[in-house]
This record gives C-alpha cells, structure tokens and sequence, in this order.
C-alpha cells in the first residue's frame, strides 16, 4: 500500500469564524499569544476564515507559489516529499496548534506538499500582511521568531533520530514526541488516538514496514505499549524513554503479559 496515495484534490472551503483568535482553545500556543488586546485585533484583522479540508486533500503542494502560513486549529497533517525516482518521503507530521508553511519563507514556494490525514480545519494568515504587522507589534514578531526556534529544534532532532539511532530507538523517540505533544495541548500523554499506518510510520522513521511490526508486537509483549481499538496507551513511559536513550530496562515483569494482543495501528 503506498503511504501517500495521489489523491483528488479539492479546493479549501470556507467556513464561518466563531469567537475569533480571543475564543479559540488554541490561542496559547498560537502566533497571537501574549498581544494585547488592541494587537489581538489587528491580529484577527488579517486572519482568513478558516479553511476546512477533508482527509486526502492537499493544502499546498511542492514548488506552489508561497503566499500564507496556515495554523492547525483541528485535525492532523502530513507533509511529505518526492524523490528523482517519485518515491514519497514523509518528512513530518503536524497536530493541533502547528504553523505549517514557514519552509516556504525564503524560498517563496513551498518546498513540501501538505495533506489532511483527516478532516481539518486551518486558519490561513498572509504572510506579506503578516511582515507589516510585525512593525505594528513586535511581541507577535518575537514569539513568531519562539516557534520558529522550536521548530528547528523539532527538525535537529528528527535528524538525529534518523542518523544515529537503532529502529526500536527510533520508534520509542516518535511516540514519546507524539505524547509530548498530546500534553502541550492539554490531553493525556499516555492515552491518544492515532490515525496514522505503520507504513507511513515507517516511512517517516526509515524503517521497513515489516520492521516497524515487529517492534509494535515487541513492545506490547514487554508491556511498554497497549492498544484499545484506536486509542494508543503508552504503559511505561519510564522505560521508553530509557529506551530512547539506548540504555537498558527492566521487562521480566511485564513478559508474557500481552503475547495474545495483536498492535493495530490504523487509521480511521
């Protein structure tokens, strides 16, 4: 099954604001966080309504022309790349309050394509409308420059992940970073829903599919992960972390436990 199927392409719909930036459960984390009340309403000012997409259509693709920086209000993305031989390469996966886009600033084209994994909601901000309110408002210009800092730190690590980590490494890493930001949207860290497959998992990670199984069945025998349908648990956070780090843990007491489970991963 190929991880990114072509898929039909539709235009973004609009749909009604409600409650603007102030109403919005995602205004801590977002490029208004900190303005005044006065900035906060300049800020909405150059906000488009939001953009609702369905699982399988595009935002924008590789080489568009850059125009707007997109916030994730709802749903979940992938961005992925395609090599000589049109091979596609996940290269992130993007959650709930993620700007998407800024890839694209200093090449004026976005560099990734970007897909709705599901059904999601975007609000759209012009990036030349943007660069003049950032003279209008440097607090919105300094925490901009906050997550575009943690950006790069997010990709340093993924390449750290990819360059010199063992498989299991790897996958331990990805869902501790997927728990890390369940939490800092203010959800369970061991308890989340995915919809994402293990190919596209493995894709993302540089793992086989066949790889990325066996870890999934190994994991729940030691007892480190646990599946309820599609909610993910995470059981031993203390030992995959520790995993994560390339040191050894203790497993006797969990062996044996959930042999007769089998890791289902999937999207809904």
């Amino acid at each position: 099954m190929n991880p990114c199927p072509v898929r039909r392409e539709l235009p973004p719909r609009l749909v009604e604001v409600k409650g603007g930036c102030s109403g919005c459960r995602l205004h801590p984390l977002c490029l208004s966080a900190g303005l005044s009340h006065a900035e906060l309403e300049q800020f909405a000012q150059i906000v488009n309504m939001h953009h609702t997409l369905r699982r399988g259509e595009y935002l924008y693709r590789a080489g568009q022309p850059f125009s707007s920086l997109y916030v994730l209000r709802r749903g979940f993305f992938k961005m992925y790349d395609l090599s000589e031989d049109g091979r596609e390469k996940i290269v992130g996966f993007y959650m709930p309050g993620a700007l998407l886009g800024m890839d694209a600033i200093s090449t004026d084209h976005y560099n990734y394509s970007a897909i709705a994994v599901e059904d999601s909601d975007l609000c759209a901000i012009p990036f030349n409308r943007l660069e003049e309110l950032f003279r209008r408002a440097p607090r919105l210009q300094h925490w901009f420059h906050r997550l575009m800092s943690r950006e790069i730190i997010r990709d340093q690590e993924i390449m750290k992940l990819l360059s010199g980590m063992r498989a299991e490494q790897r996958l331990a890493v990805f869902l501790l970073d997927l728990s890390d930001r369940f939490k800092e949207l203010g959800y369970s860290s061991t308890r989340f829903i995915l919809r994402l497959t293990r190919e596209e998992i493995g894709n993302y990670l540089g793992l086989t599919l066949e790889t990325v199984s066996r870890l999934f069945s190994r994991f729940q025998a030691e007892g480190l992960i646990g599946v309820n349908g599609k909610e993910m648990r995470l059981s031993d956070l203390t030992a995959l972390k520790m995993m994560g780090e390339g040191q050894e843990y203790a497993v006797s007491k969990y062996k044996g436990a959930s042999k007769n489970a089998s890791f289902v991963f999937l999207r809904r």
